[in-house]
């Protein structure tokens, strides 16, 4: 398989991804965690892990998911509040049916909820 590098600043190292990623949710699905309680809008994808060593050897060995597969930025929330998530695509599902993403952040990137998925602001694409 063909495959590209890249330098990530996240990461603090050079990544190698394969030149063809078919990732399963783009930028504005709202996805929930399978494992966890929490739900999330997408916001960036990357084709494979692309974080710290450090935060992937944080997660128990026993779910730890494999790195090559895309990785999603997500504006999460849950009861407790909201926050910034990395989670692997093998620990999302599509969550369009439950409403809005109640996140401070979704006004500066995403236009409203259109009943399933949030489109993002047009000053921001290309």
């Amino acid at each position: 398989m063909e495959r590209s590098v890249f330098f990530s600043a996240q990461a603090g190292r050079t990544i190698e991804v394969p030149r063809h990623a078919s990732a399963r949710f783009g930028i504005g699905d709202v996805v929930r965690h399978r494992m966890f309680d929490f739900r999330g809008v997408v916001f960036d994808v990357d084709p494979v892990f692309a974080n710290s060593e450090e935060w992937y050897q944080s997660i128990p060995e026993d779910i730890r998911p494999d790195r090559d597969q895309p990785y999603y930025h997500l504006l999460a929330e849950n009861e407790e509040g909201s926050y910034v998530a990395y989670v692997s695509q093998q620990n999302l599902l599509a969550d369009h049916g439950a409403g809005p993403v109640d996140h401070p952040h979704l006004p500066e990137l995403f236009e409203q909820f259109d009943g399933s998925r949030y489109r993002m602001r047009r000053a921001l694409t290309h």
